[in-house]
């Protein structure tokens, strides 16, 4: 059996390059809605959308708000008249048409799903989500999907963790691992739930402090593998119908 047998994943940065993403979108928004598409309107979009979701995570405010509240304020630095919420609309229909893969993870999530549960752990908006996890490829190694935005509570309130165990069903909490790329969201959120959790330093960002440290850390996804299965797993690596048994 696994180390680990049930794995939460989040998404954005951890299975799907959000960034990849979001240029694309941002891009064929602006240009959609005759406004400056050069890279200084693509970051004041990208600082603006990065403090609102920092709000969000503090439970200062709610995703409905923040969706059509970062074109508001992009609109208004801008001094362009026009609807944040027509923005808003057509910027998440983009987004969603755009399900870019982290090198590696379509591969890892179809090995660990024969040792593994494996559930999604998002905190993005449910329609988004939906479709870059179907075009990805991503979905028929998935056992279950939680967003936030359906659950009424964000990473990282302990409340959307447990609620994600409840509703799978384990028992053994000790088996589950949080997997993503993001300190303030799923590892502090692990934390708070009192899982172990694996945090995706894709990026090479210097460690965080020993009181705020993730029970693992990987580099890319293949490291991954010698965290979660044992021994004769992983030499069985390649190896189809050997679902795990739990």
């Amino acid at each position: 059996m696994a180390h680990y047998y049930c794995l939460l994943l989040d998404m954005d940065g951890t299975l799907l390059d959000f960034e990849a993403a979001e240029h694309k979108a941002i891009q064929e928004t602006l240009e959609h809605f005759e406004l400056p598409s050069d890279h200084e309107t693509e970051m004041l979009y990208v600082e603006i959308n990065k403090e609102l979701w920092a709000a969000l995570e503090k439970g200062q405010i709610k995703r409905d708000k923040l969706v059509v509240e970062r074109f508001a304020r992009l609109l208004k630095k801008l001094e362009r008249k026009g609807s944040a919420a027509e923005m808003s609309a057509y910027y998440l229909d983009r987004l969603g048409s755009h399900p870019d893969l982290i090198p590696g993870a379509l591969e890892a999530v179809r090995e660990l799903s024969e040792v593994a549960t494996l559930a999604i752990a998002s905190n993005g908006v449910a329609k988004v989500q939906a479709s870059r996890l179907r075009d990805s490829g991503l979905e028929p190694y998935i056992d279950e999907v939680f967003v936030s935005e359906k659950m009424g509570v964000e990473k990282p309130n302990r409340r959307f963790f447990e609620q994600a165990i409840r509703t799978l069903g384990i028992e053994h909490r000790d088996r589950v691992l949080v997997v993503g790329d993001s300190l303030s969201a799923d590892i502090k959120g692990g934390q708070n739930a009192g899982l172990a959790t694996c945090w995706c330093n894709f990026h090479q960002q210097p460690e965080p402090e020993e009181g705020n440290k993730p029970t693992h850390i990987i580099h890319n996804w293949q490291e991954l593998y010698s965290i979660v299965m044992e021994e004769d797993e992983l030499q069985n690596v390649g190896l189809k119908n050997r679902k795990h048994h739990f």
